[in-house]
């Protein structure tokens, strides 16, 4: 299975990855019998387990290549649905990036949007008010 069959039914494109970042991520994909068929997997690189390869979970495992092998941030200050403060409620960011110095410090935080425009604000919005 390809990500192209994993993102067919959603908007999310792969233009801002490599051909090889694409092919690297294809090559963990693992199938697992459901009862609704064969279900896409792979095992996160920040969580060390399987996990269920949504057109979502797909671009968050692509965005980790980029980080570690492009940027070069060490996966030790890496974590995902990470829980971050908005005043005295708790959102979860797809990806964060600890601060090298201060290990309890956010440096870089990444939230995945639908790829549509108003999807994207709208998801944006119901995030900050909840």
């Amino acid at each position: 299975m390809n990500l192209a069959d994993i993102l067919r039914d959603s908007d999310y494109k792969l233009s801002q990855f490599t051909t090889a970042e694409i092919e690297q991520l294809e090559q963990t994909i693992t199938l697992k019998a459901t009862k609704n068929g064969e279900v896409p997997y792979t095992v996160c690189l920040v969580r060390k387990k399987a996990i269920r390869l949504t057109p979502e979970e797909a671009i968050r495992q692509l965005y980790l290549r980029v980080l570690t092998e492009k940027l070069h941030y060490p996966l030790s200050r890496i974590q995902v649905e990470y829980g971050v403060n908005f005043g005295r409620e708790v959102k979860r960011a797809d990806i964060v990036v600890m601060d090298k110095d201060r290990p309890n410090t956010v440096y870089v935080l990444v939230d995945l949007k639908k790829p549509k425009l108003k999807d994207g604000k709208d998801q944006l919005l119901k995030k900050l008010k909840m």
